[in-house]
């Protein structure tokens, strides 16, 4: 597998720990790649999304402020993997003729990918979640597997807990995440 370009699908809150979700979806897959993120990555992520701006500079505002008083420019973010329970992103800052590799965030890579117009890239085996599994309304059962660390950039215990818990949520309880 490899990269595939990815998008916001959709921005929701964990209704089991009130846990912001960015869920990243792709032209070139019929599943999802959910990312549990910080309340403040989210609400950068829904601003940039709505089309609203700060009264002040944020930090994905500084961050690209920046890379571009640098004479750079965010050439593509690509969310590389998951590693015990963490995932890891890249961003390719072209600067100089060259291109600068930088360890980052996913949620911060989203936001800054966003503010700056960029490419988003995931790596394909990290969609796991079919897309009609969020929309199974045939499975009541009412029992949920444990709920994901409330750490940043984390998925839950284990990717089949993660689309078994999904089935269960009742698409209209999930919600779009709002400011």
């Amino acid at each position: 597998m490899g990269m595939i370009e990815a998008h916001i699908d959709f921005l929701a809150v964990d209704v089991v720990n009130n846990m912001p979700v960015v869920v990243l979806g792709s032209a070139q897959t019929d599943k999802l790649l959910p990312i549990w993120i910080g309340v403040n990555e989210a609400s950068a992520i829904a601003m940039e999304v709505k089309g609203m701006a700060a009264a002040r500079p944020l930090t994905h505002d500084l961050l690209k402020n920046t890379i571009e008083a640098m004479g750079g420019r965010l050439a593509r973010v690509e969310i590389t993997e998951l590693k015990e329970q963490t995932f890891y992103a890249r961003l390719y800052i072209a600067l100089d003729g060259r291109e600068v590799e930088i360890d980052a965030r996913p949620s911060d890579s989203i936001a800054l990918a966003l503010k700056t117009r960029s490419p988003l890239y995931a790596e394909e085996s990290l969609f796991v979640i079919p897309r009609e599994d969020l929309r199974d309304e045939d499975d009541e059962d009412e029992d949920r597997p444990p709920s994901p660390p409330p750490s940043g950039d984390q998925p839950p215990p284990s990717q089949e807990s993660l689309a078994d818990r999904l089935r269960r949520i009742d698409p209209l309880e999930f919600g779009k995440y709002s400011l």
